[in-house]
């Protein structure tokens, strides 16, 4: 019976969403994108941001990049530009989980192996804790923002010494969640000693040169200076200069710099993995696993204004923060806040979608902005789920359901048509009465609607009837050859 009644309610939901889609008023590409650069720097005046860049990747392109204010203040203020490099702090840990993810595919590590094995200098005060466990923070380790921050430009020796010296933790592994920088720079530590290279040069190698991120470094004073955005903080009612800091150990959990044009090459290639392209398909696999794998679960507020009362059910995966949200379906995110940059970043694998936003002031936090963005379009039809395919399983089951409708019974159905359960759950006089109950209400229905695939084996619909709207689940089993394991409908009265 929850079944039954989740599969109602996803129903509903999904009917809700398309009437939302088709009496949301047209709204042409360059109207919305105009009204969203508006909206990009209005927040950015109000919150005292020099300068920021923004843009949506749809379907492996940079749809649009949006600009706003300089990219340092004062007499030789220069404009913002897709060329313009900004550090993206925490942003940096999915590339840190990809290069780990590498290093596994190889047969080099394991992610339930200890730390201790990859970084020996842990093995007196933390042989408990394993590569996953960093990955997902939860190594027991205490949350280290500002802490962390200040310590990038680490040295190598002095970051071994560290290790080797040990540091509290506030919990015992595995037990909860507590976003932790130590955990990936050791992470990058584990990257160098099994690769061989600094992780700084191995992640160049295998990801930025490959994906053609020739502006993308963890070394900020070799990146152009006449493109640098200076990082700000605003205190007493002015901007003041943050310290550049060096590239250090710590890098890993936070140090690259890059620009809009170079960031969506990124974005690009992480959406590629959806959907999969085929099971042999090693590079899209590999991307998956940083949206599972582990972690504890939260419920957080939803970011942005555009959907208030809505909570998003999330997960730190590896490098990326999976989560499931009311409006815009599977989403993986992560911000970026460092001394004189606050970034943001969100995909909707499901739409084929990212929206990301780099600013030059310290801990600026855009994630509300690019959250309201993506809601926005959205709604507006720009970003889209992608509709899967109607299997032949699929199309036979449908035709099963219609028919069923059609003659307001079962018996006239082959018993080859239905999973072994169907009548057990429901036999054939109660299947005539429960549809005489709901014919009844509907009136005649337009049963042309298409399916709408949410899997090889499960699909939703929508019918326009004489006294509303009814909404349906054609679910298969799981045979050799599939066939209706349960068929949920659900009648809405027009208004």
């Amino acid at each position: 019976m929850n079944r039954i009644i989740t599969a109602l309610a996803l129903s509903l939901a999904l009917l809700s969403g398309d009437l939302q889609a088709e009496s949301a008023a047209a709204v042409s590409a360059e109207q919305a994108y105009a009204a969203l650069d508006a909206d990009m720097a209005a927040w950015a005046k109000s919150h005292d941001v020099p300068g920021l860049a923004w843009g949506v990747v749809i379907d492996g392109k940079l749809a649009h990049l949006g600009t706003f204010g300089t990219q340092t203040v004062g007499a030789d203020a220069r404009p913002v530009s897709g060329d313009t490099g900004f550090r993206i702090a925490s942003m940096s840990k999915a590339f840190t989980a990809y290069a780990i993810m590498l290093l596994r595919n190889e047969g080099k590590l394991r992610l339930d192996d200890p730390v201790a094995k990859y970084i020996p200098e842990v093995a007196r005060w933390a042989p408990d804790i394993t590569v996953a466990d960093l990955l997902h923070h939860s190594a027991g380790f205490v949350t280290d923002d500002p802490w962390g921050d200040r310590h990038q430009p680490m040295s190598e020796a002095d970051f071994t010494r560290l290790l080797k010296a040990g540091v509290p933790r506030t919990a015992a592994p595995e037990t909860r969640y507590e976003y932790s920088n130590l955990g990936y720079a050791m992470l990058g530590r584990i990257v160098s000693n099994v690769s061989g290279r600094n992780f700084s040069q191995f992640i160049a190698q295998r990801v930025f040169s490959p994906l053609g991120m020739a502006s993308t470094t963890y070394e900020f004073s070799t990146f152009p200076a006449e493109r640098r955005a200076m990082g700000y903080r605003w205190e007493d009612g002015a901007w003041r200069a943050e310290p550049v800091m060096a590239h250090g150990a710590f890098g890993a959990m936070g140090g690259i710099t890059t620009s809009a044009n170079d960031y969506a090459r990124w974005v690009s290639f992480l959406l590629a993995a959806w959907p999969p392209a085929s099971p042999e398909d090693r590079t899209g696999a590999t991307v998956r696993t940083l949206a599972y794998g582990g972690g504890t679960p939260q419920l957080r507020d939803r970011l942005g204004g555009a959907a208030p009362e809505c909570k998003v059910a999330a997960v730190y995966a590896a490098g990326l923060i999976a989560g499931s949200d009311c409006v815009l379906g599977q989403v993986l995110f992560h911000g970026g806040g460092f001394p004189g940059y606050g970034s943001h970043m969100l995909l909707m694998p499901e739409a084929g979608a990212g929206v990301f936003v780099l600013t030059n002031r310290t801990y600026s936090s855009p994630s509300g902005p690019a959250w309201d963005a993506a809601t926005r379009l959205m709604r507006q039809g720009l970003i889209h789920k992608r509709d899967l395919p109607v299997t032949p399983a699929l199309d036979s089951g449908y035709a099963t359901a219609r028919k069923i409708w059609s003659d307001g019974a079962i018996d006239a159905v082959s018993a080859d048509a239905l999973a072994m359960n169907f009548t057990m759950d429901r036999d054939a006089p109660h299947w005539k009465q429960w549809l005489v109950q709901i014919q009844a209400q509907s009136g005649t229905c337009d049963i042309s609607a298409p399916l709408r695939p949410t899997g090889a084996l499960s699909a939703t619909f929508a019918w326009r009837c004489e006294r509303g709207s009814l909404v349906g689940r054609v679910l298969l089993a799981p045979d050799f050859t599939p066939r209706l394991q349960a068929l949920d409908l659900s009648f809405t009265v027009s208004d």
